[in-house]
Order: structure tokens, then C-alpha cells, then sequence
């Protein structure tokens, strides 16, 4: 398949919509991000699930599955999932319960993204115990399993989604448990790596794919990115946030989306070149519609 986008919309997990007073207007803008997203070709729309900002602050953070049931309404065509669902956050029978009624309320355009969790002071503000990785892991297996099962064994007694399976995306590029679990039961899996990284994970995802009777192709493979599209490398270059570097490993300043349109581009055939079929973009003028439409007219065919 060629290279398709999707857009990493902002909620407040970045202190993105600090500048809004009105959390309503707030709202509404994240709302008009994805339907600009949807008209300019974009195939989803995705956002985090995360329950306060980072570093903690006052500043307004949607909860995500709330917001899912409302682009669920507001769009029309676009994909829409979480990137990702924290299994810690809702235990796995709720979660199957929450997500098969944004994929009605959708008509069948819900991805059900799903990760181990990662941000501690979340757990900690909300009182969720917040396990050592391995345990989380083992978590997260046990989470997917049992929301898998409910959507495809009977008895059930909750309503299915409207797809005849939700298709799942399991987030992280752990190479021994996490790429494992995607070979095992994910539609789609989900990198934040360099375009070299990205090809070295996949290449170890085909071998757990091989080990466990997988057919490698039938799993969609995405990898997030930061895009300022600017008029030299260097303008775009020194609006780098130092704080990327918690998000993507590595020397980001040579992989991210930073750059004139034809740095961007090339960018994006690294991307392409290592596997990855959805390039989900995050904008560094997160809230601003016309950042979308740039990059649609600039790198969306």
C-alpha cells in the first residue's frame, strides 16, 4: 500500500491548549482539527489518552474517550482511535465496553490503539498503582486478550462494535514482549522512532510474526512524527523543543519533520522507504488549522 497520514491531534497533554480560556472554544478547536484533517485527505485522526499534562500543570487536558465519542459525531469519514489507550487507566472489560460504543456511535471507524502506560505522575495523581515495566507488560497481554475475546466469544452482554472486529493497534517498540504481542494479536502496531530505527523494529516484528504463524503483511505498520513545515531547515530546526527528546530517541533533529517542504518530503520517503504505511503527524502549531492545510498542499498527493 502507499504511504498514507494521519494527524496526532492535541488534548492538553503537552500544555498545547494552555492559551485557551474557554475550555468549550478548546474544545471545539480540536473538534475543527479533525474535520480540517478529514477534508485535507488525511486517512485518522488520533490522540492520547493522558489525564494531565507534562510536567503537571493547571492547563486544560481532555479525557480522550470522551472526546472520541465526540469526533465519532462530528466526522464523517476519517479514522479515529486513541494512541494509546492506557490499560491501566480502565480495567480491559470496561475498556471492550467503552471502545464497541465509539465504534457504533462512529459507524465503524474506530481503531483501538492499546499500550502498558508510561507517564507515573498520571497514575500517581489518580491513585492507580503504577507497576514496575515487566508487570505492566504482563498487564497489558492479559488486557488484550480479555478484550479480544469479549468482542469475539459468546455470551456477551454489551453491544459489538460496528465493525465485525475493531481493529487493534498495540503501541511501543519493545523487541522482546511488545513487538511479540503485536505478532500475537494486534492489526497494527505503532513506533516513535527514527526511519532506520523503524526498519530494524520491523524487520524484528516479521521474525515474531514468523515464530508464531503470522502472515507479517496483514499488520498495518504506523510511526509517529513532529512536522514545522518552515522557509529554511534552519528556522524550522531552532523552534526544536529540547523536550522532544523525552518522545523520540536519538538525534531528532536529523529524522523529525522539521525542514523546508522538500526536507519534509524526504523526511517522509525515509519513512516510507522503512516500512512504515501511516506516518501520523504531530503539528508543532498544534492548534492551528492552516498548519494542516499547509502540509495537505505541500506532501498529500
Amino acid at each position: 500500500m502507499s504511504l498514507e497520514f494521519g494527524i496526532f491531534l492535541p488534548v492538553g497533554f503537552g500544555g498545547e491548549l494552555a492559551g485557551f480560556d474557554d475550555p468549550v472554544e478548546a474544545a471545539e478547536r480540536v473538534v475543527e482539527l479533525a474535520r480540517t484533517a478529514e477534508e485535507c485527505g488525511f486517512a485518522a485522526a488520533w490522540l492520547p489518552d493522558h489525564l494531565q499534562t507534562i510536567p503537571p500543570s493547571p492547563a486544560p487536558v481532555f479525557e480522550s474517550w470522551s472526546m472520541l465519542a465526540a469526533l465519532a459525531r462530528d466526522t464523517d469519514r476519517i479514522r479515529i482511535g486513541p494512541l494509546v489507550s492506557s490499560n491501566g487507566y480502565r480495567n480491559p472489560a470496561l475498556q471492550a465496553k467503552i471502545a464497541s460504543t465509539v465504534d457504533v456511535l462512529s459507524g465503524g471507524r474506530l481503531t483501538l490503539g492499546m499500550g502498558a502506560g508510561w507517564y507515573e505522575a498520571d497514575y500517581e495523581a489518580f491513585g492507580y498503582e503504577f507497576a514496575d515495566a515487566p508487570t505492566r507488560l504482563r498487564a497489558l497481554r492479559e488486557g488484550v486478550r480479555t478484550i479480544t475475546s469479549m468482542w469475539t466469544e459468546h455470551p456477551t452482554t454489551f453491544p459489538r462494535g460496528a465493525q465485525p472486529a475493531i481493529p487493534l493497534l498495540i503501541a511501543g517498540g519493545g523487541e522482546r514482549v511488545t513487538l511479540k504481542l503485536v505478532a500475537e494479536y494486534a492489526d497494527a502496531c505503532n513506533v516513535m522512532v527514527s526511519p532506520a530505527d523503524a526498519a530494524r523494529k520491523f524487520a524484528i516484528l516479521r521474525e515474531h510474526c514468523e515464530a508464531v504463524g503470522r502472515d507479517y503483511d496483514t499488520i498495518l505498520r504506523t510511526a509517529t512524527t513532529a512536522c514545522l513545515i518552515a522557509d529554511s531547515d534552519e528556522e524550522a530546526q531552532a523552534r526544536l523543543s529540547p523536550a522532544m527528546s523525552a518522545f523520540y530517541p536519538g538525534d531528532v533533529a536529523s529524522y523529525l519533520l522539521y525542514g523546508t517542504a522538500d526536507t519534509v518530503r524526504q523526511r517522509i520517503a525515509a519513512y516510507e522507504e522503512a516500512g512504515v504505511q501511516q506516518l501520523i503527524v504531530g503539528f508543532h502549531e498544534a492548534t492551528d488549522p492552516e498548519a494542516i492545510r499547509r502540509f495537505a498542499k505541500e506532501l498529500i498527493a
